[in-house]
């Protein structure tokens, strides 16, 4: 088993097409569809299951997807650390981040640390705060960035930014109390997602159980709940990021609704070497909160 082996699988089951997975990695099809065969062939299991034309993970695959991305992931470091004995001058450092904060907060700040160090490749994933959580600790990534805290004793962690949470809908409300919000159709993020951690918690200090609303549609993305929103589907709480220009042009009507900010916490293992490419991101963070 080779790393190579380990970044064509990790395309494949991320993209579950082999062509783009080859194009992302620089292969060529056959090469892709070689490795994954030896892969399956070596340790006698499937990885893929082939439904028609396309392929999705089987249980073993999704099982092995976790390990290979750790896998990828403490080799990155380790190549980081090596490298930064002659400064930081080359090497790859790898973040998760929540939706939230990868699309709206993140890409600022990564695009200065970019213009500090050029040398530097940055490799950002993408997924809700437990799996941004999960992923530092197994060494997938060094830094992660969530909203609100984790429950994990692993990690280290800490507050970069505070957020404003919104209610929004298509139309305006004059008042609302908690029978309005038992009453409305609500479109939330999955769970595990931080934005609907926030909201439900906000709920519960008002008394109100959140398993009692009436949610009529669960989506994977803040973009999805927003479009949602929009075209008259029901109401959401969302970060005022997500949710500024919409309101600005009038798409959305913000709601009056007390919400709490929440903080934006940054993620570390507590036993893992600091590579200086993450002191860098983390100063220039400090930085910009300044």
């Amino acid at each position: 088993m080779t790393l190579e082996q380990l970044r064509i699988f990790v395309a494949v089951a991320e993209r579950e097409h082999m062509t783009r997975a080859a194009e992302a990695v620089n292969v060529t099809q056959s090469a892709a569809s070689a490795a994954i065969a030896a892969l399956e062939a070596r340790h006698g299991v499937p990885l893929f299951n082939r439904v028609g034309r396309g392929i999705e993970l089987t249980e073993a695959g999704r099982m092995f997807l976790d390990e290979a991305r750790a896998v990828l992931g403490r080799a990155a470091h380790a190549e980081l650390a090596l490298a930064e004995y002659g400064g930081l001058k080359r090497g790859t450092l790898r973040l998760v981040a929540s939706q939230t904060i990868a699309s709206y907060w993140l890409p600022l700040r990564l695009a200065t640390f970019h213009a500090r160090f050029p040398e530097i490749a940055v490799d950002l994933a993408i997924d809700n705060s437990e799996g941004a959580a999960a992923r530092v600790r197994d060494g997938a990534a060094e830094l992660g960035f969530v909203e609100g805290a984790v429950d994990e004793p692993a990690l280290a962690q800490w507050t970069v930014a505070h957020d404003r949470m919104l209610l929004v809908g298509g139309a305006p409300v004059p008042h609302i109390d908690d029978d309005w919000l038992r009453a409305a159709q609500w479109i939330v993020r999955e769970h595990g997602s931080g934005t609907r951690s926030t909201f439900e918690e906000t709920l519960r200090r008002r008394g109100i159980d959140p398993a009692a609303l009436g949610i009529v549609m669960t989506m994977p993305s803040n973009e999805a709940v927003r479009t949602a929103v929009e075209a008259g589907a029901g109401v959401a709480v969302l970060s005022a990021l997500v949710v500024a220009r919409a309101v600005a042009a009038g798409d959305l009507q913000a709601l009056p609704l007390d919400l709490p900010e929440r903080p934006f916490h940054a993620l570390r293992h507590k036993e893992r070497y600091r590579t200086r490419a993450a002191d860098a991101l983390t100063d220039l963070i400090k930085e910009t909160g300044k």
